[in-house]
Formats: structure tokens, sequence, C-alpha cells
């Protein structure tokens, strides 16, 4: 495999691998990479990263808590340069991020990425598992929610059952398993391809106070909301639920979709309700078409469509705008074709005008930055399944094959937003 990838920016300081492995083909090709394809957000911050236009999220997932493998994907995208890794409101779940983390930061010497945790104010997609009885379903089942699950969350394996028949003898098998709960996500698509009807849903919203006393941790950076926009009470009853926790924080990002004509004045009445507590940055998350990205190409366009609407409202409430649902390798391009990959905007005599990224202007970009959920645990989420299925259980960089392959990954997709320049190209090889 090969990788040419180019970046204008790179760290002066010698920077050290500490991967203790016998492998010395993948250990320095490792310390290569970290050498020569160093990123912007390496030495930038977050907040830094936002006004220009190259912020970039990881989403692990609002409900995904599988913390081997959240551990494995924190370490891998902070060495790619994520500005922000995003993930379940959980205690365990927030450690498994800042393990990884720290694990990154003994390999290069670089900035921590904010740590954010995801609420929602009333059901929501994002807020949900799925849910069956596998002894329910019939031997003979073709089990397309095993095949359709972007998760590997649904295990289905046929063994004896303990299902008493007349006369003392037992049914002759079973299926067992089922949802794997900390690895579901919610995405939903394997409810309607069940031929028997058997899946359900089920739905949660997280706690205010729980998540208040997660907000006031050292590790903890960030809040994102999820929210339908349609019924403020909700949204200010959370809001007041987390009481003086807001002001540990150093950005608040707000998750809404597309619901037409309301949108402005449905985000205009929660910035009303945030103000008087805010004391920090505040994002906008539009959530185009949510868990989509690793579907495919045209799973991007609801969220361009979103981001140029609102891009050229100017009624727009205050805070940076950020897109996300149906994120992918193919929304930079879509967002350049918009004109609005990295470009900025100021006030001249109540006149908007666009400048160039490279302008002199300190104004903010109109995108702030680009999050990335299943599309980028998709990608990297490959190589740790074939790490897994040969070694076990695993802290990636205990093998440096897998974790040099999941570390190109990132960086082919955390690059695109991170001012790549054609002219400086690095081969890696493996």
């Amino acid at each position: 495999m090969a990788l040419s990838f180019p970046c204008k920016a790179s760290l002066n300081q010698h920077i050290q691998v500490k991967v203790n492995c016998s492998n010395n083909k993948y250990l320095q090709n490792i310390k290569n990479l970290t050498k020569t394809l160093t990123l912007p957000s390496i030495s930038s911050s977050p907040h830094e990263s936002l006004q220009k236009g190259n912020w970039v999220k990881l989403i692990c997932g609002a409900s995904f808590e599988d913390v081997v493998d959240i551990r494995n994907l924190s370490l891998v995208y902070t060495l790619a340069g994520v500005d922000c890794i995003d993930c379940a409101a959980d205690a365990s779940v927030v450690g498994a991020v800042n393990e990884g983390i720290e694990a990154a930061r003994e390999i290069v010497l670089l900035r921590r990425p904010w740590v954010m945790i995801s609420v929602n104010d009333d059901e929501d997609l994002h807020f949900r598992k799925a849910e069956f009885d596998p002894s329910d379903c019939p031997l003979d089942c073709s089990r397309p929610c095993e095949v359709v699950c972007p998760a590997n969350a649904i295990s289905l394996v046929e063994g004896k059952s303990t299902v008493e028949l007349p006369h003392g003898t037992g049914s002759p098998g079973a299926l067992k398993g089922g949802v794997i709960t900390e690895r579901c996500y919610g995405c939903g698509r394997c409810f309607p391809v069940c031929p028997y009807d058997k899946i359900s849903m089920v739905t949660y919203v997280r706690n205010a106070t729980a998540t208040a006393e997660l907000l006031k941790r050292d590790d903890v950076d960030a809040i994102e909301i999820h929210t339908s926009g349609r019924q403020s009470a909700f949204f200010r009853e959370l809001w007041n639920g987390l009481g003086d926790a807001i002001r540990y924080l150093k950005l608040v990002a707000i998750s809404l979709p597309d619901i037409g004509d309301s949108t402005i004045s449905s985000m205009n009445t929660m910035y009303s309700i945030m103000e008087p507590q805010l004391d920090c940055y505040n994002l906008w998350q539009l959530d185009g078409r949510p868990m989509s990205g690793d579907i495919g190409r045209g799973a991007t366009r609801e969220t361009i469509a979103f981001a140029v609407r609102l891009a050229a409202a100017e009624d727009r409430p205050h805070g940076f705008l950020q897109l996300a649902g149906g994120t992918n390798a193919h929304t930079v391009n879509r967002l350049k074709k918009e004109g609005l990959f990295q470009t900025v905007s100021i006030s001249s005599n109540s006149k908007d005008q666009t400048l160039l990224p490279d302008s002199s202007c300190s104004a903010q970009a109109l995108i702030a930055g680009i999050a990335y959920g299943g599309y980028a645990r998709k990608i990297v989420g490959r190589v740790l399944s074939r790490m897994e299925s040969k070694e076990g259980i695993a802290h990636i960089e205990e093998y440096p094959h897998h974790f040099l392959e999941a570390l190109i990954e990132a960086l082919s997709l955390v690059g695109t937003v991170k001012s790549c320049d054609p002219s400086l190209i690095t081969h890696i090889r493996f």
C-alpha cells in the first residue's frame, strides 16, 4: 500500500516514537509518518482551527460505548490531528477517550484535542439501541440484521436451546447472542430489514444531573446538545439542569437538523436561552443526514445544502457552523464547489465580502469545520477488526503494522481539511 499525502505545516522539533516493537520496518514508518505529515492542528489550538475553517471533530458516537475501540480510535485520530473527540456522556467512555489521547501524546508531542460529551434534550436518533430476543428468531433466518449493521453490533450463533419440550426433550436448537449493546449506536438499519419484525428500538435521554458532574471533570472540555429544534421547552429544561457546570467548558455545541423555514428562529430562541450563562465559544452542528457518512458519496448532500443555506442567512445567531450527518471523503470537494471551504466573511460598510483563507483578514471562516462519525470509524474500524481477528483485544500501538495502516487511513481523511500542499509528497509503503 502506498500513500501520497501533502501537508503545509510540520513541527521543527524532533519527534520520537516510543512504540516498543521488534518490527523495525513498521516502527520506522511510524516515525517517518509522524515527522513528515504533522498537521497544523498539532501545534495550533482547537479554537484557531475553528476560526480558520480547518476544525475536524471525530464522532465516536453518542451511544457507542465500546471502550476498547474508543480508546484506539482516539489514539489514532489524535495523532492524525483532530481538534475534538465527541463521545457518549459516560464516565468509562470519557476515560477511554482520554487514555487514547494520552497514549498518542506519549508518541508525539502535541496539544490535546478537546473532549466533548453528547447529550439530548428529548428523543433523538442518536440516543437509542436496537433490541431483540434471539431465541425468537427462526433458525433458517438469513440474518440480514448482521449484514447491514455497520458497527458489528449484532452476533447470532446457533446453540442448544434451554427450552423444555413435552416428555423432557430439548428443542433441536436456537439462535443465541443478539445485540452487543455497547457497540450499537442506534443507526436503525437493522430495524426495517428484519423479515420477522422482531427488532425494536429503545430510546433514552441523558440525565442532566449526571451530565453536569461529568462537565466538571478536568478532562472534559465541551458539550454537545442534540435537539430537534422544535421544542424550546425541552432545551430550556436541559440547559437549566446543567446549572453552573457550563462555566467549566471551552465550547458548547448544538446539533440540530434542518427544519426548514423555522430553523433560524429556532436557533435564535436557543441562543437567547444560552446567552446569559454562555462564557465560552458556541457552535452549531448542521446534522444533515444522521449516521450515514459510511453509506456513500450522496450521503453528504444534505449537510452541504444545510450549510449553503445557513452560511447565507444574515439573521442566524452567533456561533461557529460545523457540518455533520453524512460527512465522508466527498464532503470537502462539495464544500469547494459551493465556495465554502475555508473562506471567510467580513463586514465592510454593511456588506459581506468573501475572502480567500490566505487573506490577511482575521475574520472567522464561514464554515468552521467538519465532524466525521460513521465514515471515520469505518475506515479505521476495518483495521481494528483485522487486528482483533488475528491478535484479539489489544492496544493498537502494540502492533505497528496495524497501527501504521490505521494512522494512514485517518490522515487520508483528516488531511483533506488540514491545509494540504500538493508540492510536498511523502510515500509511505508497507
